[in-house]
């Protein structure tokens, strides 16, 4: 699960159906649980990272990843 993507989805008020849509992008890559983003392409992750207007690595940034960087005091949510 990505976290940081559904924040920023949420931030921008941006429907994944219209994202994906806006993209060119199926909106099964945009599902709910964001499973499928995991097979996104390079090209993909780009559009959306550029499209939200935030760095792709923050982006596409696990849960796992999340978690141990708040535990370590670490802030990714400016």
């Amino acid at each position: 699960m990505y976290p940081n993507l559904k924040l920023q989805l949420f931030r921008s008020a941006v429907r994944q159906n219209f994202l994906a849509r806006e993209l060119g992008m199926d909106e099964s890559i945009l599902e709910q649980d964001h499973s499928r983003l995991s097979r996104a392409s390079p090209e993909q992750r780009q559009k959306l990272s550029g499209y939200l207007g935030v760095e792709e690595s923050w982006l596409f940034e696990k849960y796992e990843e999340c978690l141990a960087g708040a535990r370590s005091g670490q802030s990714y949510f400016s």
